[in-house]
């Protein structure tokens, strides 16, 4: 299959990951290219070279002074990312259909989606966030139509499900080679993005509670929360080890006591708890958004949001569970396979229903250059294309 990728125009693919999505379009794209396809991705610049898929790069916009100095004009990185999705879309819709069998769309621009009609391409759309005013605007605006929603989790799909009455849920998998069974150690360990949202000061606090050291690592995304909630607290017991590559985090997971996920927020999923649990390290976290969907009794313990003294009770508890155990479920709930797998199946079947859409259409409004000799008949030219299933309508 010959499959486009759009992912985010603010933030690169490639090592080290600046969150969560960056990371799940990285891996897809590797795994869909292993599994025989052919991918373009759409990202920002200075994506990973060493992906074995071309790249969708647009120019970037340089606006004159009499449009910068506009009253209406907006930041520059509202600009660049409407130029990029913009240039973007108007190209699929061009020669989309002699480029791509199928668009997957993983971006939280409304471009894409709004767009999605004009395409001959069918789109598949991942929604990885709960609802935005400006997808909202879009999914309104086209009744959800050109283009089939997926969602990472059941919770993100129910968030949805005011505008979107067909969602299907994919959880993001997680590569167990990538993600390896670790020995585990006496340390926690925090990662993710540091953000307030994500909380890692809380997972601090539930450390210093059970008297346990702990690790944190990741992109410091706001330098002020970090200086201010992180900093002071960093020592002995609390060490920062930085933004690390895959295998170096991956490393320092597996070989952590326990993970503590500590969300403010309603996660979409949770990717971070994926990864901990297919290490075999067992997870305590928030029960927030989709990570209810991933954890249970066998793979680590879930405490009531913001609570930060069930969270230090509950990590003797789950320093008992076996690590293999807790892969196993991993394995069960959120491999890479199944999500890879998934995802072909729903490319066959938009490009079937595109494939009986255009038929349907060729039925209702039949080309004037295919009429047979013999007046009074009619004939209808339905060419077969690869991966396309024809449906006929026998009269009773």
């Amino acid at each position: 299959m010959r499959i486009a990728l759009i992912a985010s125009n603010q933030f690169p693919i490639r090592q080290p990951f600046a969150g969560g999505l960056e990371a799940h379009v990285w891996h897809l794209a590797r795994d869909l290219t292993a599994a025989g396809h052919r991918v373009s991705l759409f990202a920002a610049p200075d994506s990973d070279p060493g992906l074995d898929c071309s790249h969708l790069q647009v120019r970037t916009l340089e606006l004159s002074t009499a449009a910068l100095a506009d009253s209406s004009t907006p930041s520059a990185s509202f600009m660049a990312d409407h130029h990029a999705y913009l240039t973007l879309m108007l190209r699929l819709a061009r020669n989309g259909g002699d480029e791509f069998d199928v668009i997957h769309n993983h971006s939280l621009h409304h471009l894409p989606v709004a767009m999605a009609p004009a395409l001959s391409t069918p789109m598949l759309c991942s929604l990885h966030t709960p609802p935005t005013p400006w997808l909202e605007s879009a999914i309104c605006a086209t009744a959800g139509s050109g283009a089939r929603f997926a969602a990472v989790s059941a919770y993100t799909a129910c968030s949805w499900r005011h505008l979107l009455s067909d969602i299907t849920v994919v959880r993001n998998g997680v590569d167990g080679q990538r993600w390896p069974l670790g020995p585990g150690g006496s340390d926690l360990v925090w990662f993710g993005r540091i953000t307030p949202e994500k909380a890692p000061h809380l997972a601090i606090a539930a450390a210093r509670r059970a008297g346990m050291s702990l690790v944190i690592a990741g992109p410091i995304s706001d330098v002020d929360y970090f200086v201010r909630d992180v900093q002071p607290f960093l020592g002995a017991a609390v060490r920062y080890a930085g933004h690390l590559p895959h295998r170096e985090l991956a490393e320092l997971v597996g070989k952590s006591a326990a993970a503590l996920v500590t969300p403010t927020w309603d996660e979409p999923y949770g990717l971070v708890v994926a990864e901990a649990m297919m290490c075999g390290t067992p997870v305590v976290a928030f029960a927030r958004g989709g990570i209810p969907e991933i954890v249970d009794s066998l793979g680590g313990r879930l405490v009531p949001p913001d609570d930060v003294t069930s969270l230090a009770e509950a990590i003797p508890e789950v320093l008992a569970l076996s690590r293999a155990a807790v892969r196993t479920q991993a394995i069960r709930r959120c491999s890479a396979a199944s999500m890879v797998t998934d995802y072909l199946d729903i490319y066959r079947d938009v490009i079937d229903d595109r494939g009986r859409i255009d038929a349907d259409d060729r039925l209702l409004h039949p080309s004037p250059w295919h009429r047979t000799s013999q007046p009074g008949s009619e004939h209808l030219h339905t060419p077969r294309y690869p991966g396309h299933r024809i449906d006929v309508a026998e009269a009773g």
